[in-house]
């Protein structure tokens, strides 16, 4: 399985760091975030990773040049002059992948069992798995009892998006911000440019298994500020 790491976003919510540099080379105790979860996806055997770049992105090619990739196979999906989203980003890099691949966000640090999430994803035979869990969060997932996704809800808005008429019964779960995906998805995009993976997922759920996999309990670090920057180095030594 391949994977691609988002980290072309201009990462506005860690400044003054990003003003001169991306976020994927915010240092968690010396290590760059795109160091950490290459060796991430390299402990779990993952060998071919593609990298999306726009902010700084000489910045992030000569890191990797500099570490001889880190010993695996990378790619460099460019989205300059213009970032993409997540679901530009996806469709952007979409020759790179013929089988189910791994997305995630390069400035998530996580100890999510990335075996466990492959095996649940390709027992449900899901379109789409999403790590998840159960903690404080503006935006929610909703799932059934089947841990199909069924809806989206902004809890400071109140605005929702759901798969039928009804909420009823469905839990609220924050997404994690890795996913698996089957290539497949790719013939129901429609979107063009830049936009979303998101408004593709509240489209699909309608028709396609789009499935959670919980694994709340464990350590999830959105690294997006400085103040989680100090939090992520209290854990990843």
């Amino acid at each position: 399985m391949k994977a691609m790491l988002f980290e072309a976003g201009l990462g506005t919510r860690l400044k003054p760091f990003t003003e001169n540099h991306p976020k994927a080379l915010a240092p968690v105790n010396g290590k760059p975030l795109l160091q950490r979860n290459i060796e991430y996806l390299k402990a779990y055997g993952f060998k071919e990773i593609v990298i999306n770049v726009f902010h700084f992105a000489d910045q992030i090619i000569d890191f990797l040049n500099a570490n001889d990739n880190f010993g695996m196979t990378i790619h460099i999906s460019d989205e300059r002059p213009e970032v993409l989203e997540t679901g530009g980003g996806l469709v952007n890099a979409k020759d790179y992948f013929t089988e189910d691949f791994l997305v995630m966000n390069v400035d998530i640090l996580t100890d999510l069992n990335l075996s466990d999430f492959i095996v649940s994803h390709q027992e449900n035979n899901a379109m789409v798995s999403l790590a998840v869990t159960n903690r404080d969060s503006s935006r929610k997932l909703l799932f059934n009892t089947e841990n199909h996704l069924k809806g989206w809800r902004n809890l400071n808005t109140n605005e929702e998006i759901l798969a039928n008429d009804t909420a009823n019964g469905l839990k609220e779960l924050a997404f994690s911000g890795i996913h698996i995906i089957k290539p497949s998805i790719f013939k129901q995009i429609h979107f063009e440019g830049k936009f979303s993976i998101m408004k593709v997922y509240m489209e699909l759920m309608k028709t396609e298994t789009i499935i959670g996999f919980d694994h709340s309990g464990g350590i999830l670090i959105d690294v997006g500020r400085p103040s989680s920057v100090l939090e992520a180095e209290e854990i990843f030594k």
